[in-house]
């Protein structure tokens, strides 16, 4: 990585805020974010859909629990304090666009333009796109019927979460009187209603698209190849965007936010963003919305349920993740309030790291395997820090 390079990860037209939590003050500027959210959701899948009645359901929720969690005050929203954030934040998302997200783009416009201009190919693109409808429908119900044992095992151990977060920097919001309840359910719907709106970018794509079983085998083939060269791209895209996230107050605010507003468990996760983050993610910045959908269906699949894994920072709740896995893993770091590391932060090229592990991650590209390096170049960021001693700590207390 060049040192020039940093001009571009930490860029910022408007002020620097950075932030990683919620005040009362946020209050209005919540509602708005989440009567956006809900609008989303009704215009993506319908308003009369059930997709779209749980979406709203959780909105209202989401703006109940803000209150009884953080309180409120009646104060000039940022987005009119700062309006030309707004223009900032989509600036920021194109200038931070990839190639391949164009690619996968153009795949679908031109699959898109074969099918109509070659009416008497058995395309069969009803029949695709119900297919498509159907692995949409059994990829959210599978995610969330996973998510849901994980709620019961939260609530099953809810005072083993409180211990263990009051040994953390969550101990500023959790104490013995927290209604530990309230929060474990509020990290269950913010997962539930930040994967309804992240998948909504895919659901338009299977409603307005056209969908050929001549060109699928093809396109199979090459959307996987753009799939796993994106993976060598996300961890510069998503430093950038995460950067952003928590140092634009606008886009911690509308965007961001609500991933670190709740617990830091694998009930909130879906794809390392907020509500109205994963819809613009998915439209201007990743490409798998824009897959066919075998490929669509496998990615999102394997993306969520890693992302679930890969948050769960609560030792002792299921699902558990191994202590060896949190010594080469340290986005827990961030989530125990650290701003950085931005990245994935991964660093698997470490001399304490035996060979025979270092093998279980060989088939990770390196700018996955050891995405922490980014971090330690453009921000200092020291891998052996006291809030990752500690995290080890809890470890070894409380996952036997």
């Amino acid at each position: 990585m060049q040192k020039h390079e940093t001009g571009f990860f930490h860029k910022l037209y408007g002020s620097r805020m950075p932030r990683v939590t919620y005040f009362p003050r946020d209050f209005l500027d919540y509602v708005l974010m989440v009567c956006v959210s809900g609008l989303v959701v009704s215009f993506s899948y319908g308003f009369r859909s059930a997709m779209s009645m749980t979406g709203l359901v959780l909105c209202a929720f989401m703006i109940a629990s803000f209150m009884i969690r953080h309180g409120f005050e009646l104060k000039t929203p940022v987005i009119l304090r700062k309006p030309r954030d707004v223009l900032y934040m989509f600036a920021y998302k194109i200038r931070n666009l990839k190639t391949l997200y164009f690619f996968a783009l153009g795949l679908l416009l031109l699959e898109n333009f074969l099918v109509r201009e070659t009416p008497n190919l058995p395309h069969y693109d009803q029949l695709i796109r119900k297919v498509a409808l159907y692995l949409f429908y059994v990829h959210f119900l599978s995610i969330t019927v996973f998510r849901t044992v994980l709620l019961i095992d939260h609530l099953a151990k809810k005072e083993l979460v409180r211990e263990v977060l009051m040994q953390t920097s969550w101990r500023r919001a959790i104490n013995n009187n927290t209604n530990m309840t309230l929060e474990i359910l509020h990290a269950y719907c913010t997962g539930i209603l930040t994967h309804i709106i992240l998948i909504a970018p895919w659901y338009l794509v299977i409603t307005y698209s056209r969908f050929s079983l001549v060109f699928l085998p093809a396109l199979c083939i090459l959307n996987l190849v753009v799939y796993f060269k994106w993976v060598k791209a996300i961890n510069a895209w998503f430093y950038r965007d995460h950067w952003l996230g928590h140092n634009s107050e606008v886009e911690f605010v509308f965007l961001h936010g609500t991933h670190h507003d709740a617990i830091p468990s694998g009930l909130i996760a879906v794809g390392e963003n907020g509500f109205l983050e994963g819809f613009l993610r998915f439209t201007i910045g990743a490409p798998g919305a824009f897959f066919d959908p075998v490929t669509a269906f496998l990615t999102y699949t394997f993306e969520v349920q890693k992302d679930i894994f890969g948050h769960q920072y609560i030792p002792g709740v299921f699902p558990k993740i191994s202590k060896k896995s949190m010594e080469v893993y340290q986005h827990s770091t961030h989530h125990y309030g650290s701003l950085e590391p931005y990245s994935f932060a991964f660093r698997v090229d470490r001399p304490e790291i035996s060979e025979e592990y270092k093998k279980a991650y060989r088939r990770m590209p390196d700018e996955m395997r050891n995405s922490a390096k980014l971090d330690e170049e453009l921000t200092g960021f020291k891998w052996n820090n006291p809030i990752q001693r500690k995290t080890l700590w809890l470890y070894d207390k409380y996952q036997k």
